[in-house]
């Protein structure tokens, strides 16, 4: 069971806390002070810390210097007010994982403490991977400059995956903006983590924001911050994104979904490197590398006049593709494997394996959600296993059930697209007709062979993806 440690002088506050944890699956211990809290961790391993900032015997700063110079596995939480805020903001580029303030909101709560022991369990691995690749031998190995990954991604063997990392290790040294497009649930936040650990500014803070959760009224303070009272409900000045994130990376997920008038406002500060928070006069000089993840079609958003091109050019000095997963091959199971390591450190369980008909199962489901279903799908399947191996049973309904329908022939589990009505209906020896009919049955037998792999398929026809997404749009391959 995964342990949490309370450190809070207000005794309410930790009580509530420690209840509502409990009841989500945590063991919880609570500590009124800083020495208590350190004779705790003495005692006993935690995977997490929450401290308030403000302590009757210390403060924030100081029980995240002694707990990471202690206990560096230990991840640490601040609990803040908004007045200690750019405080918080310090205390994570020192090694605290977030901070989250008052007053506190459970689900809030909830989802931070969950990134956190999630991110805890992945570093722990990569740090017993390096130990034991490093005593393999004690011979002096030429010394070669290792890439360094975020705790959330996962390197695979295909094609994809590779390119994907020599793009990381490609644009990483750079300050170039970087634009991640992709599916919903690819991983492209932690490809930007990826490449921000890669930089020349990995020491210093990386900020996610996302943008497809932002009210209008909301945008311009959570980007640019205000100052106490500059509106009505500015109860306390407020540290913006950009802020926040200066010396380091800001990360804009789902950009296309900002508003025309915030795009105007983003526009001029990415131009002029400075930001100056609402109902302030003063401008702040900013020195912050800039990378946007979205699943929209920006270049078409700019054609209906959603999205700024002036804007556009501004983000896209570098652009990465991100390839959906089931278009990744037998990464499918090597991220499998990795959840479900994850999943059983989290739950205290030994599922050591999926069955042969799961694994089928995995390599022919569409995954329409990505990454982030199969990490769900797997979560959920070792919760429900009973033995050592995953079996169907233990599967939603709509992947153990799962039948190529619609797309595909329910009895052959093959593809049986009928070929254009121009095609069906020319006369007979219509030559043009006649080549586009040939083309249309290569390249379903194509993708017939290779399992419907779109990748895989383009490189035997020798056309590249976006060719042969356009000839299959043409032909009624959906």
């Amino acid at each position: 069971m995964k342990k949490i440690l309370i450190i809070d002088d207000e005794v309410n506050v930790g009580l509530l806390l420690s209840k509502f944890l409990t009841r989500n699956g945590f063991e919880v211990d609570t500590a009124a002070n800083g020495e208590k809290g350190m004779e705790c961790l003495r005692n006993r391993e935690y995977q997490l810390v929450l401290c308030d900032f403000r302590l009757e015997d210390t403060d924030g700063r100081e029980m995240l210097k002694n707990i990471k110079a202690q206990y560096p596995q230990t991840g640490v939480i601040i609990i803040t007010g908004y007045s200690d805020i750019k405080m918080a903001v310090e205390l994570i580029k020192m090694g605290a994982y977030d901070y989250i303030t008052k007053p506190l909101y459970p689900d809030e709560i909830l989802t931070t403490i969950n990134k956190a022991i999630e991110t805890q369990y992945a570093l722990q691995e990569l740090a017993n991977n390096s130990y034991a690749s490093g005593s393999e031998s004690e011979k002096p190995q030429k010394e070669t400059k290792k890439q360094i990954l975020s705790a959330e991604f996962v390197t695979g063997a295909s094609r994809a995956s590779k390119e994907l990392l020599r793009q990381i290790e490609l644009v990483a040294p750079t300050n170039y903006s970087v634009i991640i497009l992709g599916e919903s649930g690819t991983g492209k936040e932690s490809v930007a983590k990826s490449i921000h650990l890669n930089s020349l500014r990995a020491d210093q803070p990386f900020i996610a924001m996302d943008c497809g959760s932002l009210t209008k009224e909301l945008a311009a303070s959570e980007f640019f911050g205000h100052e106490k009272g500059s509106f009505t409900g500015a109860f306390a000045t407020k540290i913006g994104h950009f802020e926040m994130a200066n010396g380091g990376t800001l990360f804009l997920d789902e950009v296309g979904n900002l508003s025309y008038e915030i795009q105007a406002a983003l526009l001029r500060t990415v131009q002029e490197r400075k930001v100056k928070r609402i109902g302030s006069t003063k401008e702040i000089d900013l020195d912050v590398r800039i990378i946007i993840a979205t699943n929209e079609n920006l270049q078409e958003s700019i054609s209906k006049g959603k999205f700024r091109e002036d804007l556009y050019h501004r983000f896209n000095e570098f652009t990465i593709y991100m390839p959906p997963l089931r278009d990744r091959g037998n990464d499918i199971m090597m991220l499998a494997e990795h959840f479900l390591k994850i999943a059983n450190q989290e739950l205290d369980r030994n599922v050591t394996s999926f069955s042969p008909e799961v694994v089928d199962c995995f390599m022919n489901y569409r995954w329409q959600g990505n990454i982030r279903e199969l990490k769900n799908v797997v979560r959920r399947a070792t919760l429900l296993t009973e033995g050592n191996e995953v079996t169907l049973k233990s599967l939603p309904l709509e992947i153990s059930n799962f039948k190529m329908t619609g797309s595909y022939d329910m009895g052959q589990g093959q593809a049986s697209y009928a070929a254009p009505a121009e095609v069906r209906e020319a006369p007979k020896h219509d030559l043009k007709y006649a080549a586009l009919g040939a083309e249309h049955e290569t390249i379903l037998k194509v993708l017939r062979e290779v399992n419907f792999n779109k990748t895989k398929a383009a490189e035997i026809l020798n056309i590249d993806r976006k060719t042969l997404y356009n000839k299959m749009k043409a032909i009624n391959l959906k």
